[in-house]
């Protein structure tokens, strides 16, 4: 027996107009801060900053990337890999009290063979999990299950993160 599994969200990643350039370099640039609820970015600091992933494996999934366009992590200064690893422990306290997960992901992707879909950026994913969180659907169907609509996650956690900006 073969059922249709509907994702329309998809068709905004298929058919979105495609940015040039790199959007983790345009997302913190001050002449995108009036996009910024609209991009999901969560906050903007001198070195890093974090976004929401807009196509998220879990609610609250968000990305923390330095500001300066490298691809990994021993192309920073100290200074940017400190303020980039700092973000990323912040995200990870912001989102517990946020979110009050079971588990967290925490990693970086470095290269594409590693699953990095933007490799040429460096960015590191802080994910909220549950016990159950997750199903069959991604991997018999390539489709994800999502709770709660991108924007609504933005409008949740921005308040956890007004103070980082």
């Amino acid at each position: 027996m073969s059922e249709s599994l509907w994702a329309p969200w998809r068709i905004d990643y298929i058919l979105g107009q495609k940015t040039d350039g790199c959007f983790l370099c345009a997302y913190p640039k001050p002449e995108a801060e009036a996009r910024r609820a609209e991009n999901g970015v969560l906050a903007v600091l001198p070195h890093a900053f974090v976004c929401l992933n807009k196509y998220p494996f879990a609610a609250g999934h968000v990305l923390v990337s330095p500001r300066r366009h490298v691809a990994s992590p021993e192309e920073l200064t100290l200074e940017e890999y400190a303020a980039t690893m700092s973000l990323l422990r912040e995200c990870i306290v912001r989102l517990k009290r946020a979110t009050s997960p079971q588990g967290l992901n925490v990693g970086f992707n470095l290269g594409k063979a590693a699953g990095a879909g933007v490799d040429e950026h460096l960015h590191g994913h802080v994910v909220p999990r549950w016990a159950g969180d997750s199903n069959f659907m991604p991997v018999i169907a390539d489709v994800r299950v999502m709770p709660e609509y991108l924007q609504d996650t933005y409008k949740r956690l921005r308040p956890f993160f007004e103070d980082l900006a």
